[in-house]
């Protein structure tokens, strides 16, 4: 059984869908809370976490290395700091067994793993993730859509910095799937046939 890495476009589902899979296939599943666990481990304050929850975009990540003043240059940023303990954790959690993680660049952090299935979740039909997003989040259709631009580049940007990679670039994953196409039961069911 393969450890599954899911990437996906805000309001395509594919969080849910990680979840479902996990379930079905009785295997931990790992999202930003990831976030929590490794900073712990590395000794990252939970002020420093609350702090940087929820700005994980390149704008953030680059004023805060701008702002931070360091005689020795090799110390690492807030943002560095999060980044490397969460890769730490991703790579020990996956060395502990078939799990499937949500974002967090596990699919670039767990690249040279043979037993990977690299999966990006996406919906091509733009009123399909409105209305997911209006329906969790109770956001009218104007909201709906500036929190998916919002998110969507907020993905962008923290994954491109950081693994210098193309988010959402198919030659980057082993599968695409769309949501506006497939339904959420029919995805879980295709990738739990692959990772077998």
């Amino acid at each position: 059984m393969k450890t599954i890495t899911i990437s996906r476009q805000y309001g395509s589902g594919g969080r849910h869908i990680a979840a479902l899979l996990s379930e079905k296939m009785g295997v931990p599943f790992y999202d930003s809370k990831l976030l929590l666990k490794a900073a712990e481990r590395h000794g990252i304050s939970q002020e420093v976490i609350d702090e940087f929850k929820g700005k994980t975009s390149l704008l953030y990540a680059i004023g805060v290395m701008m702002s931070e003043e360091s005689q020795d240059k090799r110390r690492q940023t807030i943002p560095e700091k999060m980044f490397h303990a969460q890769e730490e954790a991703v790579k020990r959690l996956a060395q502990e067994g078939p799990c499937v993680f949500v974002g967090r660049c596990a699919d670039q952090i767990l690249k040279d793993d043979n037993q990977l299935l690299r999966v990006y979740i996406y919906a091509s039909n733009m009123e399909d993730r409105i209305k997911r997003i209006k329906k969790n989040k109770n956001l009218s259709q104007r909201e709906a859509l500036d929190r998916i631009a919002y998110k969507d580049r907020q993905r962008r940007d923290y994954y491109d910095f950081y693994t210098g990679h193309e988010w959402g670039k198919m030659e980057n994953y082993d599968i695409c799937l769309n949501t506006s196409v497939l339904s959420e039961e029919e995805c879980v069911e295709l990738l739990m046939k692959l990772a077998e």
